[in-house]
């Protein structure tokens, strides 16, 4: 969680810098991410969507592959063709995440369905969303094929109660998000999301269920988005940010563990603030190393599509390569 918190921190510190475009913090819902990813084994398949880096990153994805990602450089897997908070990680699973909302649902019930048809029985596909992303389309078609096929998958809402600029509220004249799922015979669970431990055992018992064979479960995680919605939104014309700060202070959900953790002797006074330097330190390191490396190859751009260029590809190719070229102000 300090990870998930200390990494946003100096990723949104870039950006105000002009070191890279763009960035979508995940403040405040650590728990909610990294309780669900506790839950998740190697076998698994993730599809997330704007907040669950940590979960690639518990899950083995490296800090210097997160942030080649987010500087699109010759080292990122992606080649510099996706936006920054979009990563991938190819051996743990992890898919890379769309910015159109919710069309992630149905990839993850798909994958789902795809392990069931296979006969691979004790995979699970982790699906997550905002609570915006219910009130589209996508989502009520794939929670209707989820529970019809009784897919083996689990359905995540971090409900952070705003979608962008949109409270809850307005959102949905549902009493709970958690209700969305009912309504399709999903069974739907609603938990604390910024209690890590609580999280863990909800999405737990989905997990399980799931694996046995007995079908999906929507969870719906109450959370709140502490920051803002990404680097290009001002939270204070829309939202009254004194209620931001109850749950940035007694809300928050690393406080929160960190008192219990020492309550109960597993934490020593202090030992939270030399973590967090450390992590400082690491993500420091991974931030020069990136900054480092060169762009991807001109080349890259017409790779991937056709098992070999088109003559019209190695055409525009061309033009481009004799065109005059500017270089990125993100790439020193």
């Amino acid at each position: 969680m300090l990870r998930i918190r200390v990494t946003d921190a100096r990723m949104m510190a870039l950006q105000r810098q002009g070191r890279i475009g763009f960035y979508g913090e995940a403040v405040g819902q650590e728990a909610a991410v990294v309780g669900s990813a506790a839950v998740s084994e190697p076998q698994d398949w993730i599809v997330p969507a704007l907040r669950e880096a940590g979960v690639g990153l518990y899950r083995g994805m490296t800090t210097d592959s997160y942030i080649a990602q987010i500087y699109g450089n010759a080292a990122d897997p992606t080649k510099g063709r996706q936006m920054p908070c979009h990563p991938c990680d190819r051996e743990h699973q992890y898919v890379v995440m769309s910015s159109c909302v919710s069309t992630q649902i149905p990839h993850a019930v798909g994958i789902a369905m795809a392990m069931k048809i296979a006969g691979d029985r004790g995979k699970v596909c982790f699906g997550y969303m905002g609570d915006g992303g219910t009130s589209e389309g996508d989502f009520h078609v794939a929670v209707n094929f989820a529970g019809v096929s009784k897919a083996p998958c689990v359905l995540i809402c971090q409900n952070n109660q705003w979608a962008i600029s949109t409270p809850g509220t307005l959102q949905t004249a549902a009493e709970t998000i958690a209700l969305k799922g009912v309504g399709y015979g999903v069974e739907a669970i609603r938990a604390d999301g910024n209690d890590v431990l609580a999280v863990y055992h909800a999405v737990a018992y989905a997990a399980d269920k799931a694996r046995r064979g007995d079908g999906p479960t929507f969870v719906e995680l109450l959370t709140y988005r502490v920051s803002a919605h990404t680097s290009s939104d001002d939270p204070s014309r829309y939202r009254d940010e004194s209620v931001t700060e109850i749950w940035r202070g007694q809300r928050d959900p690393i406080r929160r563990l960190e008192t219990y953790l020492v309550k109960r002797g597993w934490l020593a006074a202090g030992e939270r603030e030399a973590i967090a330097e450390q992590i400082e330190a690491d993500v420091r390191d991974a931030i020069a190393r990136q900054e480092a490396i060169a762009p991807p190859a001109l080349e890259t751009l017409i790779e991937d599509v056709f098992e070999e260029p088109t003559w019209l590809l190695r055409e525009q190719l061309a033009a481009i390569a004799d065109g005059p070229r500017v270089k990125s102000p993100h790439h020193r």
